[in-house]
């Protein structure tokens, strides 16, 4: 096994063997969540889609396993690029995207027939230029001119475009460039004003949405609260409730594996759910088992921050795994009941195509970056712009 690490998955060792588990994790809970409803809608094929999620996890390995022989010097030069690429993509599916549940979050390649949501793409676009602005901007985090321009207007108008069909993975975004800048020493005279004016323009967004019903799911996003502040137990909060029945039949050790009954009832045990899913068939040890691994790849960037003596590569590193952890702690509160249901699937786990694809390719470049510093390669002065550290 170690001749297999070091001949061909450089980097560290702890993040292989964390994304390999959920990977094989992913199989057997997509398996036993989705093979009745295969058997129901898929002509009595109980492994429709097993074979779905194997096809997307080998697409999705290849993807990392590429991503992490690439210098983290290249994604540094494309950044810029990337984000310009990005925006009228985010602008076209907005637009013309294909509607799925009430919302245009897929564009769809012609000729292909092949859909993805070019807001996952731009998640990490939007992190890798975030990472390349605070690595500049250390001697220069006083001027709110360059701060306003250069990081808040780009970080704005992603979020902005996103905000629309998807509010939760705008949030989810935001979020994270907002730790990454905290964490990058911006003023935070400026940081907190900034997130004041935000809050009010996101407020008063959500407001007109809801006189003009054509411009957003806000009256989605009001149903979701209204639903989970609510005591109705019949209606509004069915997904709720029968992902608790998951949770609390499980108990401690839970029933075993391909034992789960919820799976009958709860409308996405293959995704948005997928966590209450893990709770009943493998027990609340399953459920922090799965927790303490997302938490220990976050763990593994901050000791490449550590490591780093190069502000890029260490502002990527903890961007992307922040951003892949706090989407697993989503996706985990809302299965407990936390928080109001956001549709947030759990990365590398759930039944998915651009989310695991895009999730993984963030990995391989946090595993790329990894390799680099085994290679010594974040010490020969290869960064294009060097960074002020």
């Amino acid at each position: 096994m170690g001749a297999l690490f070091e001949k061909y998955l450089k980097g560290d060792r702890v993040i292989w063997m964390i994304v390999i588990f959920l990977y094989l994790s992913s199989l057997l809970l997509i398996y036993s969540s989705s093979s009745s409803l295969a058997f129901r809608y898929h002509g009595g094929n109980t492994t429709y889609f097993l074979i779905k999620q194997l096809v997307f996890l080998l697409v999705a390995f290849i993807v990392m396993w590429t991503a992490h022989l690439i210098k983290y010097s290249v994604w540094y030069r494309l950044a810029n690029i990337l984000l310009a690429l990005s925006v009228p993509l985010l602008g076209i599916t907005l637009l013309f995207g294909r509607n799925l549940n009430a919302a245009s979050r897929w564009l769809e390649i012609p000729g292909l027939g092949i859909s993805f949501q070019s807001s996952d793409l731009a998640k990490v676009i939007l992190i890798m230029y975030v990472a390349k602005y605070l690595s500049q901007m250390q001697e220069s985090t006083d001027d709110f001119k360059q701060f306003l321009i250069q990081l808040i207007a780009p970080v704005a108008f992603v979020c902005a475009l996103i905000l629309p069909a998807n509010f939760s993975t705008a949030a989810l975004l935001g979020l994270t460039c907002w730790l990454m800048m905290f964490v990058g020493r911006v003023n935070l005279k400026y940081l907190f004003g900034i997130t004041g004016i935000g809050i009010v323009l996101v407020g008063a967004f959500i407001a007109i949405s809801l006189q003009f019903k054509t411009l957003s799911r806000a009256q989605t996003w009001v149903n979701r609260i209204e639903n989970f502040i609510s005591d109705d137990k019949t209606e509004g909060n069915y997904q709720l409730e029968q992902s608790k029945i998951a949770i609390a039949t499980g108990g401690i050790i839970g029933k075993g594996p391909g034992r789960s009954t919820q799976r009958n009832f709860l409308p996405h045990p293959y995704s948005d759910f997928i966590y209450a899913i893990i709770i009943e068939e493998y027990g609340v040890v399953g459920g922090v088992f799965t927790l303490i691994l997302y938490l220990m790849l976050l763990y593994r960037a901050a000791l490449l921050v550590k490591k780093s003596n190069r502000l890029f590569p260490a502002f990527l590193a903890f961007g992307l795994a922040l951003m892949l952890t706090l989407q697993a702690l989503i996706n985990m509160a809302v299965a407990v009941g936390a928080i109001p249901v956001t549709g947030q699937p759990l990365p590398l786990v759930s039944l998915g195509g651009s989310s695991l694809i895009v999730s993984s390719g963030a990995l391989g470049i946090i595993l790329g970056i990894s390799r680099s510093q085994d290679k010594k390669e974040l010490f020969d002065g290869e960064e294009p712009v060097k960074d002020n550290n």
